[in-house]
């Protein structure tokens, strides 16, 4: 259980963020882009996201909300169930578990009340910026980390072979 506390220690985290930030800034728009530089490569600035990871299908019209609604749901669900049915010597899978579950929630809530995912940490080197994110991207991401992890120190199954 305590890694379903994790998850949602990680959506309030993020909602709490996205608000916070929300009420800070203004939305940044061409020639309109307020942002608070934390460091030369570092700053927050507040963005909309109708799309899925890098703004893939933001504009598409509308119907992709539904559909991103729908396939995070039924990851979360999974993840759910994945998270009950594993061992509890299987720790760093539980964490990489806990941390995509609280990260695909925090979007997921976005996405089905208010249309977009709110992004406001932008990372750049001079002209070059990489897509805006939250909180829930970083658990995903680095939850995807631990799970590659996992299975690259996990030791491999042996099979008996009968003779």
């Amino acid at each position: 259980m305590r890694y379903f506390l994790l998850s949602f220690v990680i959506v309030i985290a993020d909602q709490w963020s996205k608000g916070f930030m929300s009420d800070l800034l203004t939305l940044c728009r061409p020639g309109d882009c307020q942002s608070i530089v934390l460091l030369p490569v570092f700053n927050f600035t507040l963005l909309h996201n109708a799309g899925a990871a890098f703004s893939f299908l933001s504009d598409a019209g509308g119907w992709q909300r539904w559909l991103l609604v729908a396939v995070s749901t039924l990851v979360s669900a999974i993840i759910v169930v994945w998270l009950y049915r594993i061992k509890s010597s299987e720790k760093l899978l539980a964490l990489a578990l806990a941390l995509i579950l609280g990260g695909a929630i925090g979007n997921l809530i976005d996405r089905a009340l208010v249309g977009y995912v709110v992004d406001f940490i932008v990372v750049h080197y001079q002209h070059y910026y990489f897509p805006a994110f939250n909180i829930a991207d970083s658990a995903i991401t680095i939850g995807a980390m631990v799970l590659i992890l996992d299975t690259l120190i996990k030791p491999k199954e042996t099979s008996k072979v009968n003779g």
